[in-house]
């Protein structure tokens, strides 16, 4: 067995939790994080019964200011040296950008640009003078589609798109690698889709099992990938839809009404 440690935030549920035990299966010791207490708990416990590895469950809040550097310290006072850090916390609304709530524009950005880079800063200090260590940035395929109603989420994901290709060359030298994943839709709550449709979807290839996305991510991880682009639906769609013009998708949304107006 593995005696390195993994951090995965946004652990409680869907990708995060299917992270955690992809690296829990491969022998990784865990510490997972959540803002959902009890759930983060009991995860805890589940993978411990299921894999036999070590798990450290921590109920923090990533979306508030030096919640990072509160991180980063619990696992110095515990002596936890982290060897693979992933990126998953986030968060989805569909509006336009002026029609949000201040607090949910400003959760998004700590969750998505703000917490994951001091992350990065601090524990890949620490993988740095090791010249040892994994990053993974979780992106999204939208990072290329800066469309309306999802203008604030695309722009933070090419921004930990951006952010992870420059980290990458700055720590190649020492031995620490960074991945950044940009999957498309996958199957989990943050759509708030029925059960049904979610299954249909993921039948028509538009969606993947947060399982199996976990494994290719942390396949290309280790293999030292810079980017992974999962699905052959997505590699092929995403060229096409990006070459539709911007006046074009609005005039769509507002004939469909899919983008609430005032």
């Amino acid at each position: 067995m593995r005696q390195e440690w993994a951090l995965v935030t946004g652990a409680s549920s869907g990708i995060g939790l299917a992270y955690a035990e992809e690296l829990a299966s491969r022998g990784y010791r865990l510490v997972i994080v959540s803002n959902e207490e009890q759930a983060i708990r009991e995860k805890a416990a589940y993978i411990t019964d299921k894999h036999g590895v070590q798990v450290v469950p921590l109920y923090r809040d990533l979306a508030i200011p030096g919640a990072a550097k509160e991180l980063y310290d619990t696992c110095q006072e515990r002596g936890i040296a982290i060897e693979v850090l992933v990126n998953n916390a986030g968060m989805f609304f569909f509006h336009e950008v002026l029609q949000a709530k201040p607090l949910t524009v400003e959760k998004m950005l700590y969750l998505h640009v703000t917490t994951p880079t001091q992350l990065c800063y601090y524990f890949g200090q620490e993988m740095k003078k090791r010249r040892s260590g994994y990053i993974l940035n979780m992106s999204s395929l939208s990072c290329w589609l800066p469309y309306p109603g999802i203008t604030l989420y695309a722009s933070t994901k090419r921004y930990l798109r951006s952010f992870s290709r420059g980290l990458r060359s700055e720590l190649a030298d020492y031995g620490v690698s960074v991945t950044v994943l940009c999957p498309g839709a996958v199957a989990t709550n943050l759509y708030n889709l029925s059960e049904n449709l979610q299954l249909l979807a993921i039948r028509l290839g538009i969606m993947m099992r947060p399982e199996k996305l976990a494994k290719r991510g942390i396949d290309a991880l280790f293999r030292r990938r810079y980017s992974l682009v999962p699905g052959l639906f997505n590699k092929i769609c995403t060229p096409l839809v990006m070459l539709l013009p911007h006046g074009l998708v609005r005039w769509i949304m507002r004939k469909t009404r899919l983008l609430k107006t005032d």
